[in-house]
């Protein structure tokens, strides 16, 4: 089981546990923001952010292996009572941290309640314009 998988499984996970499992320079690929999010403590912080908004702790259906270093995760759940899923492509390291993390959600309109949380309670703490476009001059 993927070390990522068995934190989220295990309970709301804490920043110093998610920290512990990630490398130095992370990224993290993600359909809510517009550009990824690159270093340990940024990541950390919104994947433990992540698994508190969601609010329904949903369950992963499938885990493969797709090589060494790679994982792909099936996770399906709900947010206000809608259904919730998402595919996540994990690689990791030769010492078994994680280095880039890849996600994908559907439906549109359960992640855009999910990205609206999120973006209320991360606000401006992953950088300017994170989470829409700059207007064109």
């Amino acid at each position: 089981m993927h070390p990522l998988r068995q934190l989220r499984e295990s309970s709301v996970p804490t920043y110093e546990a998610m920290a512990a499992i990630l490398a130095e320079d992370v990224v993290f690929n993600s359909p809510l923001l517009v550009r990824p999010i690159v270093g340990r403590d940024t990541v950390a912080r919104t994947l433990v952010q992540s698994s508190t908004t969601r609010g329904s702790p949903g369950e992963y259906v499938l885990e493969c292996k797709i090589d060494a270093n790679t994982t792909l995760l099936r996770w399906k759940g709900t947010i206000d009572g809608h259904s919730l899923e998402s595919l996540e492509l994990l690689v990791d390291d030769a010492n078994g941290l994680l280095v880039e993390r890849t996600i994908a959600f559907r439906p549109y309109p359960a992640l855009r309640i999910f990205r609206d949380r999120m973006k209320a309670s991360l606000g401006d703490s992953l950088g300017a314009g994170m989470w829409d476009y700059e207007p064109e001059a």
